[in-house]
């Protein structure tokens, strides 16, 4: 068999597109399909943005890339930007939200080494995603992720997620944790929403122990849950967070954002990038972040994201091939009590795109932060008509 020129790590979907406007996009054959997934969680400002678009265009008529070794303004003022929504003291620009999460990683055991722990340990949950490399991989709590790979890095702790006790139990009998991990909502792992006291009970263990917390806002930042950042529907304030997907709307970019202690481990030498933070990248992100800002998509989020988990619960609740409803914002997650896995591509052939998550049985949707109202109706509509139907309830139309 001739092997292909793409290497195969991805089961797509027969499709192709051509081009996007807002939350629509058109495939080569120029049918239209509603996005949910926004490239997953990526397309917060939909497709084709016009100030996403001109700020990309003017800036590659400019200066496309210098290199870290001299300052790059807009590098500058992005900072200054994130540094200024987030609460975070800096920020450290990569390519990805993988390169973000290994720049908290790294940030980790530099901290741990200062205090003398010669092999630092970083407490992670099950159900966890945080990328792909090595180090990101090895973090993650997907066993199916990482079979093959081995061996993977050392130095990583696992706790169940939402259960303060049992990290609580890991620290009585662990002496070298430095720092624990944690995606204020998991999104690959099912749209996992903690309780209410979740992450002010893990801000004041670390508190307690001398612990750095970092939060993995790569797909929950920017925006999608109805705040700039996750952690900022409570009260606490985390000593490293990471983002990136949303963050560009699509153009390559990830940050590290660190506060205190944790802003200065990394010095010169210790850490960097060819690409990371590079003129046009962050000209984009810009773009982005002045936009969420002047439109006020963060409310938009919540207030449209509260109005779909409610027409969700309307139409589905009750069924007993529902297991749970659940989301925060635009990150909106239907658990099926079996597996689902069909449904993104029923879902295709509707003219919806959504993906199916959490082993299977998760129905996940992050549709883009301008989605209007009618949008949202025929979201709501299509994707509860497709269960009914997957179930056996209706029959299909």
């Amino acid at each position: 068999m001739a092997i292909q020129p793409l290497m195969n790590t991805y089961n797509r979907l027969s499709v192709a597109f051509d081009y996007g406007q807002g939350a629509w996009i058109y495939d080569t054959d120029g049918n239209k399909y509603l996005d949910a997934l926004s490239g997953i969680a990526v397309t917060g400002l939909g497709h084709a943005h016009p100030a996403v678009t001109e700020a990309i265009c003017h800036q590659a008529g400019k200066l496309i890339h210098c290199s870290n070794l001299y300052t790059i303004p807009l590098q500058q003022q992005l900072a200054e930007k994130l540094t200024q929504v987030s609460g975070m003291d800096n920020v450290f620009f990569g390519n990805s939200g993988a390169e973000a999460n290994e720049a908290a990683i790294k940030i980790a055991r530099r901290y741990g080494h200062s205090r003398d722990i010669d092999k630092p340990a970083i407490i992670v949950m099950e159900s966890a995603f945080h990328g792909r490399t090595l180090a990101t991989l090895s973090a993650t709590g997907n066993r199916s992720s990482q079979a093959g790979f081995e061996p993977l890095v050392s130095g990583f702790i696992r706790a169940p997620f939402n259960d303060l006790d049992a990290v609580k139990n890991i620290l009585r009998h662990n002496n070298n944790v430095v720092a624990i991990f944690v995606e204020p909502i998991q999104g690959e792992g099912g749209i996992n929403v903690p309780s209410n006291n979740y992450l002010e009970g893990l801000r004041e263990i670390c508190d307690q122990h001398e612990l750095l917390l970092m939060l993995d806002e790569v797909q929950s930042g920017n925006g999608r849950t109805g705040r700039y950042f996750a952690y900022q529907h409570t009260a606490i304030m985390p000593d490293v967070v990471t983002t990136a997907k949303g963050l560009g709307n699509g153009f390559p970019i990830g940050a590290c954002l660190a506060r205190g202690k944790a802003a200065a481990v990394f010095g010169p030498g210790t850490h960097g990038t060819t690409y990371g933070g590079n003129p046009l990248a962050c000209a984009a992100a810009l773009a982005v972040v002045n936009t969420i800002e002047k439109d006020n998509l963060c409310q938009h989020a919540e207030s449209l994201g509260q109005y779909i988990l409610d027409s969700f619960h309307i139409q589905l609740a009750d069924k007993p091939y529902i297991k749970e409803i659940r989301g925060k914002g635009l990150m909106i997650g239907i658990e099926l009590t079996d597996a689902g896995t069909e449904l993104a591509v029923l879902a295709k052939v509707k003219g919806v795109l959504l993906n199916i998550t959490g082993g299977g049985r998760v129905v996940r949707m992050l549709p883009p932060l301008i989605m209007n109202q009618n949008e949202a109706d025929l979201l709501v509509n299509t994707v509860s008509s497709l269960i009914r139907v997957y179930a056996g309830e209706d029959t299909a139309s």
